[in-house]
Formats: C-alpha cells, structure tokens, sequence
C-alpha cells in the first residue's frame, strides 16, 4: 500500500479514529478519505495480503508509516475534531504511550524519539491551554507557571540526545520548535528567529503547505503581521482552502494589520469550517 493509505487504513482500524477526523488529518475530503480506505482494503484482498509481524530487518523502512499514524493520533487527541472538549485525553495519552514503545523497541532510531519529544513538549502546555470556564487560551496568553516542568525535561533531554546524533528529521525539527517555546518563560520572551529558522530547515525535510502555513505565523510573529501576509502570499494556499487554521491565520494576521473588513471574511471562512465548539466560541 502506498503510504498515505497505509497510515489512513491504520487510523480507521487500530487508532480509534472516524473518516471525518482522518480526513482533516489528511486535508481531503471525507468522500475522498473513505475512497482511500475501501481501496486500501480492496487491494488487501485482492492480493490476499497475510497479516504477520514483520522482520527486525523490515521495521526501518515501516518506521515512518508508524510514526504518522501515533502522530495523527496525537493531533486528535490535542484539538478534537468534534465533541464537547477541546481536547480528548484518551487519544493523546495512548499516543505517548505508544510512543514510549516505540522508543523503546527502536531507541536507535532518531525520529522516534524526536516523535515522543514533540507530543510531551506539547503535552506539557495542556493545563493552560483552556481557562477555569473551558475557553480557550492562546499560547501568548497562556500562563506558563501551569505548563509541565517535569514533561517540559523529559522532552528536552529528548531533544538534546536527537542533537547529538545530528540526524535531523521531520520530527525532531518540529520537537526543536516546541523546546524553544517551552524554553521562552514568558511568550515576548520566544526566540523567533531561531523558530523561522527551524522552520526553513523543516521546509527542506517536509515541503508542504501547512509547514509553510506555520513558518508564516513566525515570521509574523517575528517581523510583524504585514510580514506575516507577506509570507502567506507566497506559498500555495489552494490544498489549505479548507484548511481551518489558515482562514484563522488570515484572519488575526489581517486584523493586527488593521485590515478590519478581509479579517472579518476571513474570520467567517474559518467559522464555516470549525466543528469544535470551543475553537468556535473563541
């Protein structure tokens, strides 16, 4: 199977999530999501696939599939395509837990533990990611004292021992990412250039639009919001049309640059395509 059907195929029946939340995953449609999936099954039958645990010497080549699938997994489990919370628990902690395994079934294996430092660097942030009341809060405004001093280590010291190996992957960049902001105590203090550097090299391992997307909100960050739409022009925006965070992006980028009327346009585009009711209220 190819690989976008092996982790779609993988999600449906061993990770506990629905068509709806692996194609906003996959940023495709359900109809074309659920053709994916009744393919994949098809071409396993067809061939009369046998199901058996693969070879030590097959598990490097099988490693990235795994990888995005707990990946996927955790990206559920941390903003809830539907349902009452912003979160759902289950799904991020059975994604650490597999990626605790994994690390410890392959700890030679860079992208793996780049992988686990990324869901606890960013497990770490969830106490102040809602207030008291349940709204949601963003990372600038977030109190820090609440994040997970003892999470926030552990994927440090995850992230230090993938330096040593200098090896960079996907995984690992995007964990670098999120060490520097679990480096920042207060969010003026983030160190931005180093993120829009990060970013770039991240570009060059995994070029795709929502890298692009997040490297914009950097550079907005970094350079000011006109900067950040400077940013967004330039890279392909037709595969993010549906795509909620980029309509949301648009929008705060366009309103700090006091363009009021497009950021309202932009704010209704992203109302359109939210399903989590406390991404909607916000």
């Amino acid at each position: 199977l190819a690989a976008d059907a092996q982790v779609a195929l993988t999600l449906r029946l061993l990770g506990g999530l629905d068509t709806p939340e692996i194609a906003r995953a996959f940023l495709v449609p359900e109809a074309t999501l659920a053709q994916r999936i009744v393919r994949a099954k098809r071409k396993l039958r067809d061939n009369h696939a046998p199901y058996r645990i693969p070879r030590a010497a097959e598990l490097p080549d099988r490693l990235h599939a795994v990888l995005s699938a707990v990946y996927l997994i955790y990206t559920e489990g941390h903003t809830a395509t539907s349902g009452d919370e912003l979160t759902r628990v289950d799904l991020s902690r059975e994604a650490i837990r597999l990626g605790r395994v994994l690390t410890e079934l392959m700890p030679d294996e860079p992208e793996a533990v780049g992988l686990l430092a990324l869901m606890l660097l960013t497990e770490a942030r969830r106490p102040a990611r809602t207030d008291a009341g349940g709204a949601l809060v963003r990372l600038a405004d977030q109190d820090r004292s609440l994040w997970d001093r003892a999470l926030i280590d552990e994927g440090h010291d995850l992230v230090r021992a993938c330096l040593r190996r200098d090896q960079p992957g996907p995984f690992q960049v995007q964990a670098a990412i999120a060490a520097v902001h679990a480096d920042a105590t207060f969010a003026a203090d983030t160190d931005w250039d180093q993120v829009v550097a990060l970013y770039d090299l991240l570009l060059t391992l995994r070029p795709n639009p929502v890298v692009a997307l997040n490297r914009a909100v950097a550079v907005g960050e970094r350079a000011g919001p006109e900067a950040g739409l400077a940013a967004l022009t330039e890279l392909d925006a037709a595969p993010l049309d549906a795509y909620q965070p980029f309509h949301a992006t648009r929008a705060d980028l366009l309103a700090r640059a006091g363009h009021l009327e497009a950021a309202t346009d932009a704010y209704d585009r992203a109302l359109t395509l939210t399903t989590n009711p406390t991404e909607r209220a916000f």
